[in-house]
């Protein structure tokens, strides 16, 4: 790799000194939840890759190993070792005992970067029970260990060497965290994203926690043209590549890489400077609206659009769209301590520049694909327009607005929706024992019957006209797609309730993919739970207990000291075999209930997810239940 930029002591500044992380975590990672827990390797990481930014690293290894104590290597530059003019340390204790001290304040050292602004490996090391940092740099190999966020020695040298970079290795501190059993999955689904965004940047991530070893090598030379097609894999592409292209400007850079697939729904993921701009930002804006306009004018041009047609929409030419838009700048200014919006006026500008120029000149230069776009933003105006009359039609028939509730729906007296919830069940029975059981002065009911429309296959026309659905939309009160109004949600608690088998899990999948992809706030929003009902029920003479799966059966048998065989064993085939007191006193009843919050943790994740396990097609859904049947677990739950 080629050393753009120097990087010594006197690109260490320092701002202010470590305070109170410890007292206050969520302040610096958010929570101490596991996603808290994974932001500590999220930070460490960060470094590395702002090295690979900087030209100075091309290779990462992540290692969890047993007792989850964690290590990440890089081969970049190392960091300086010397002692800080300021400080009167050596810089790398500086760097791990002092917040805000980094080389990432105008110092030179880093052009672009991620991360906390420079508090990252402080707060990791305040956080961690102990850290030991080993750095390669100037030939000779350099250590410190820390604890609880104190240097517990003075830097040592252990020998010489030929090569560069930096070694931390850490535990967890088990004192602030909720749990320090690191997730591999969700750590693959993230470096996986670092490794698409980062061109030719190589990632090895390792589980060492068992006997066999669980590893991934993450790399890849087509970048985000790369992600694109990893995000469409169960889909099928209207066309042969990924339309990519890149403009630089001042220091900044403008990385899209973009197809349309089969499917009917937007995928669009944004980064500025690595980091995900969940809730987008001026390079969204400036990309959305670039996007419509050369689409308009490419179809006015060549005729796609007559004169008296209207301009397609922004929904139009954004339907079946997968795109990813990667924004690198020197100085990102992003809105709220999450950094998921990107602020930065010029970048919209940018952006826009981009989009007009290229997409007009591949557009042009491509007429065959051109045509394939073209087919597909216009089948899917017409669609929405056939949506708007159909949505016209249901409302002269109060089913989107008016007071005209489901008729099957089974009200709550109380109308503040922050005190209601409301039980989606499956089938009449099931419904049947809900409303006998429920506290009528908050909780609501709402039967379905039968498998719905998989609205992963269907245009927003098809949902709006399927009759299974209705009751629903009309129960919720917030209207979907366009019009959906969160204000106008009537319970705070939307619970999805259905058997503990495979045509209930069928049920919920489907219910769940329709929230994601026409009701996507609610469970932004933390409004959407699932109902977790008993599988058996235990008895042993005149006392009892409730298993929600095998194992959680076995272990209550072994705590109990019962022999299974002395014991009658009831499996639930349904909620319909339940009673009313049972079903509230196993899976609606607040006090001793299991419900499991459904959250967005990782968009990306959930994307592929639902693509996956809805898609047409068949082969991800298979290898996903092979790969996960086994790792359902209580723990797992929210109680």
């Amino acid at each position: 790799m080629t050393n753009i930029n120097s990087y010594d002591e006197s690109n260490i500044q320092v701002l202010e000194g470590l305070e109170a992380v410890r007292k206050r975590p969520g302040m610096y990672i958010g929570s101490t939840s596991l996603r808290g827990l994974h932001h500590l390797v999220y930070e460490i990481v960060a470094n590395s890759i702002d090295e690979a930014l900087a030209g100075r690293c091309d290779r990462i290894e992540i290692y969890i190993d047993k007792g989850n104590i964690i290590t990440v290597s890089d081969n970049g530059s190392g960091i300086p070792v010397g002692i800080h003019q300021k400080m009167g340390i050596p810089t790398l204790e500086v760097v791990h005992t002092v917040l805000h001290a980094g080389g990432k304040f105008g110092s030179g050292a880093y052009t672009i970067s991620g991360g906390l602004h420079g508090v990252g490996a402080s707060v990791v090391n305040a956080l961690s029970e102990w850290m030991q940092v080993t750095v390669n740099r100037n030939g000779k190999i350099y250590t410190q260990r820390y604890e609880k966020g104190i240097t517990k020695s003075p830097l040592e040298i252990l020998g010489d060497t030929e090569v560069t970079g930096t070694k931390t290795v850490f535990k967890a501190d088990e004192t602030i965290f909720e749990s320090i059993e690191y997730d591999y999955e969700s750590m693959l689904t993230r470096y996986r994203e670092m490794a698409f965004l980062n061109k030719g940047v190589y990632i090895k991530l390792v589980d060492r926690r068992e006997d066999e070893p669980v590893e991934n090598i993450l790399h890849y030379e087509g970048g985000i043209s790369s992600f694109v097609q990893y995000l469409d894999r169960s889909k099928e592409s209207l066309m042969p590549a990924p339309i990519y292209f890149m403009f630089e400007k001042d220091g900044s850079s403008v990385e899209i890489a973009m197809q349309y697939n089969d499917s009917y729904a937007e995928t669009v993921f944004s980064y500025a400077n690595n980091i995900a701009t969940i809730e987008g930002g001026m390079h969204i804006t400036g990309y959305r609206s670039a996007l419509t306009k050369v689409l308009n004018d490419y179809a006015r041009k060549v005729s796609y659009l007559k004169e008296n047609d209207k301009n397609l929409q922004g929904e139009d030419v954004r339907e079946g769209l997968t795109a990813v838009l990667s924004v690198k700048l020197p100085e990102p200014q992003f809105e709220g301590q999450t950094k998921s919006k990107l602020g930065n006026s010029y970048m919209r500008t940018m952006v826009e520049q981009t989009v007009n120029e290229k997409l007009a000149a591949f557009m042009e230069e491509n007429p065959s694909i051109a045509k394939v776009v073209m087919d597909k933003c216009l089948n899917a105006a017409r669609a929405r327009e056939a949506a708007r009359k159909a949505r016209e039609l249901t409302r002269r028939k109060n089913v989107f607005e008016g007071n005209s509730l489901p008729g099957k729906l089974a009200d709550c007296s109380d109308t503040d929706p922050a005190k209601c919830e409301i039980f989606i069940v499956e089938g009449d029975s099931a419904g049947g024992s809900a409303k006998q059981g429920r506290e009528r002065k908050y909780q609501a009911i709402l039967p379905l019957w039968g498998k719905m429309l998989n609205v992963e296959k269907s245009r927003i026309d098809k949902v709006i006209n399927n009759e299974k659905l209705h009751p629903l939309i009309t129960a919720l009160g917030t209207s979907i797609g366009d019009e959906f109004n969160l204000s106008k949600l009537r319970y705070h608690k939307v619970i999805l309730m259905a058997d503990a088998d495979v045509d209930g899990a069928h049920i919920r999948m489907l219910l769940l993919t329709f929230l994601y992809r026409h009701m996507r706030q609610l469970i932004e929003n933390g409004n959407i739970y699932i109902a977790q009902p008993p599988l058996y029920k235990v008895e042993k003479g005149k006392t009892f207990f409730y298993a929600y799966n095998d194992k959680d059966m076995e272990r209550e048998l072994v705590e109990r000291q019962w022999n299974k065989k002395e014991c009658s064993i009831q499996r639930y085939k349904g909620l319909g075999e339940m009673s009313a007191e049972q079903l509230w006193e196993t899976t609606m009843n607040p006090e001793t209930r299991i419900i499991l919050r459904v959250d967005l943790d990782d968009a990306m994740a959930a994307e592929s997810t639902v693509t996956d396990l809805m898609g047409n097609d068949v082969l991800p859904r298979k290898e996903f239940i092979q790969k996960h049947a086994k790792d359902v677990k209580l723990e797992n739950l929210d109680i």
